[in-house]
């Protein structure tokens, strides 16, 4: 009887195998993971995915070698730092509506996936609380436990004898030492499986980069976004946010040139450091066995519809780069699959064949990585506060303002950018009562 599990068990990891082309298959090792995450990274701050005005070639080569999720979104969030929520929804698998943010009631995905035999490291921006650092990772080097600082003094800690301890400021960019723990782990490692989870804090403000790095970007060569507006045309509930301070409005376009400029820099940068950790992975034992993700816990408005920050509904601000690479995962590929950032890690979770918290409300996108042309969710649902609401079928999207009394709709199709508002327009008045139908609905 003891040899029918067995059995079992190999039959399941050579159907993985056959499902994915992963090598494990071959040894019975599970795929690796190396997931990248960026704070604040518009999704269109990437060369190979459309932008001709900024230098990504890490990012670019990743793209290249996996396939970039052109409709993955973070649903929003119950207060202006909405990198909380976001990376609480990541790490738990559950909708904004439902996690918990200091991400201790629940099981968390990397906890099942150190249930499941992975070596679980992190390194980087940790805003959930520092108690919920050692319930979901074993290992945890150089962690800033905050929301933002100067990145080149920014207090850091380990994690030794199941806490944290005292912070110690960094002497040089956090971006670079949350890389360089990354690598030191992967030349520590002498098997998998793992999870290398790498939290960025950039490209956050303030936009600041070592004076030595050599790319830079001049603000008048700049073209502003393609929805600049030099003020949002109405209150939209949280136009006094710190965020929303940065620059005077009416918005000076000089001074949007000149963000842009900082902030492009600031991607490059952390672009570069991205290069490093996956040169490392190229030279590790590792590399034909690890997937790598690429993701952002949100996106920001520098200047399109007169806002400046993420405290909104629109495109810019809730879509996220999202490209996924390994083996067995087609290559040089866009899929237009809905999604949202929490349903990567069950998508990762059915690829390695690990088993789901029970709490967690994401789905697997897995089919999508064999056959990207195939679709995702239906349709994706927003809120920021109680102050916006939104909804979207990835052709149509409404947003609405119920405090100021004002919705939005648009064709995200035909007016990507969100410049023109059809809500008024009696052929779509049906669809806006739909859709609003939509939103009054319980989520």
């Amino acid at each position: 009887m003891s040899s029918i599990p067995l059995r079992l068990s190999c039959l399941f990891v050579c159907l993985l195998g056959l499902s994915f082309g992963l090598r494990a298959a071959e040894n019975h090792q599970p795929p690796n993971i190396l997931f990248l995450f960026a704070d604040d990274q518009r999704a269109d701050t990437i060369a190979a995915l459309g932008n001709p005005l900024i230098q990504t070639p890490n990012l670019d080569k990743l793209v290249r070698s996996g396939i970039a999720f052109r409709r993955a979104y973070m649903q929003g969030g119950m207060n202006s730092a909405t990198c909380v929520p976001s990376r609480a929804m990541l790490l738990s698998g559950q909708s904004l509506f439902r996690i918990d943010e200091k991400l201790m009631r629940d099981t968390t995905w990397p906890e099942a996936f150190g249930q499941a035999g992975y070596t679980t490291f992190v390194s980087g921006k940790w805003h959930n609380g520092e108690a919920s650092v050692p319930k979901c990772f074993q290992i945890a080097r150089s962690m800033f436990t905050g929301g933002m600082s100067n990145p080149m003094e920014v207090p850091l800690k380990q994690l030794e004898n199941g806490r944290l301890g005292k912070a110690v400021r960094s002497q040089k960019h956090a971006c670079e030492i949350f890389a360089d723990e990354a690598i030191a782990f992967l030349k520590a490692q002498k098997t998998g499986p793992f999870l290398c989870y790498l939290p960025f804090d950039a490209p956050h403000d303030p936009h600041i980069v070592p004076t030595e790095f050599p790319v830079k970007y001049e603000p008048a060569s700049l073209p502003l976004p393609a929805n600049f507006q030099a003020q949002h045309p109405f209150d939209n509930g949280e136009m006094k946010i710190r965020d929303e301070m940065l620059l005077p409005t009416p918005r000076p376009p000089e001074a949007v040139r000149a963000m842009l400029a900082d902030y492009y820099r600031y991607v490059s940068y952390l672009d570069y450091q991205i290069g490093q950790v996956l040169d490392a992975l190229e030279a590790s034992p590792f590399a034909k066995n690890t997937i790598v993700v690429f993701s952002a816990d949100s996106g920001v408005a520098r200047g399109s519809h007169g806002l400046i920050g993420k405290q909104n509904l629109y495109e810019h601000s809730i879509r996220v780069p999202l490209v996924i690479s390994g083996p067995g995962v087609p290559a040089n590929v866009t899929t237009d699959a809905l999604c949202y950032l929490f349903d990567v890690f069950p998508t990762l979770g059915a690829v390695c064949g690990v088993k789901a918290p029970a709490t967690s409300e994401g789905v697997s996108l897995a089919s999508v990585l064999r056959e990207p042309s195939k679709a995702g969710r239906s349709f994706l649902r927003f809120a920021y506060k109680d102050v916006q609401q939104a909804v979207s079928d990835g052709e149509w999207k409404l947003i609405d303002y119920p405090k100021a009394g004002r919705i939005q709709l648009f064709n995200l199709q035909r007016d990507p950018s969100e410049n023109e508002d059809l809500s008024s327009s009696a052929e779509h008045k049906e669809r806006v009562e739909g859709m609003l139908s939509m939103l009054a609905e319980k989520p």
